[in-house]
């Protein structure tokens, strides 16, 4: 019994370098897009609710995935306790794409020469869950391409998959270490860069706009700010116009302002739904 226990403590020793995804849409979409090096496939022992993880397995076993059958509470152990629905699965990191490769258009995107291309651009998000939920309304709604600051924000971690229930591995995701001279740059390209802002009254030199004011009829930034700060002062100076959301009452202090996630997906439906209406 000693030694059957100490093999399979050996057999979860974690591949130099890798991570820990879990949940069954992360660990899904990571395997069937195979967008990063994928080692092992960990599935729950137990039987029930175990269609969903069968096929996984099928999935991995297709790759050349190695599949190990193991109790709960070593995915427990793997995924430090975190909802993992009794999948988990070994990889590479997912890094961040070079913006270089974000200019060049690729089948299923949705870009056109109609004008409607939107991009999302994020300044210093650092909560993962608020990263994850942010790219999930992103894919959702259409966005065309995603781009991060660099330096000082979430890298793409397992937890953010989860928040983003696997978008992340379907949707790449840019980043740049100069995001005001990216805005710039798109700017003399003739695209329109717009700021979010919860308070109007911290702005300004810039116009502030109601979202549902906004008319969209150029390729289009949308930039979203970090949690607490929202966005800086040098980046808000490079956006033609910023917009709000009006609240639907007379807000108390301290709650006068909407979560960074659901406030983009807010913005970005509001904007997205002209598209629809117009049938582009």
């Amino acid at each position: 019994a000693g030694k059957g226990k100490e093999r399979k403590a050996l057999s979860l020793e974690r591949t130099k370098g890798s991570e820990i995804l879990f949940g069954v849409a992360p660990c899904g979409l990571a395997l069937a897009r195979a967008r990063r090096a994928l080692f092992r496939l960990f599935l729950k022992e137990r039987r029930s609710g175990g269609a969903a993880r069968a096929e996984l397995g099928l999935q991995a076993a297709a790759r050349g995935v190695p599949v190990l059958h193991v109790p709960g509470r070593a995915l427990d152990t793997l995924c430090r306790g975190r909802p993992h629905q009794g999948v988990c699965l070994e990889a590479a990191p997912l890094p961040f794409r070079s913006l270089r490769d974000a200019e060049e258009p690729r089948p299923g995107d949705g870009e056109s020469g109609s004008g409607r291309r939107l991009w999302l651009a994020l300044e210093h998000i650092q909560d993962p869950m608020n990263l994850g939920a942010l790219l999930r309304s992103a894919y959702f709604l259409g966005v065309d391409r995603v781009v991060a600051t660099h330096s000082n924000s979430c890298p793409l971690t397992p937890i953010v998959s989860k928040a983003s229930s696997g978008a992340m591995e379907v949707f790449d995701v840019y980043s740049t270490d100069d995001l005001q001279g990216f805005l710039k740059a798109k700017s003399a390209e003739g695209w329109e860069v717009v700021g979010t802002v919860s308070r109007p009254e911290d702005v300004e030199d810039v116009p502030v706009i109601s979202c549902s004011e906004f008319r969209w009829d150029k390729p289009l930034i949308v930039v979203i700010g970090s949690e607490g700060e929202g966005l800086s002062l040098e980046t808000q100076l490079q956006c033609q116009r910023m917009l709000a959301i009006p609240p639907g009452r007379a807000l108390h202090p301290g709650i006068d302002s909407l979560n960074v996630s659901v406030a983009a997906g807010i913005l970005l439906h509001s904007i997205c739904s002209q598209k629809r209406r117009h049938g582009d």
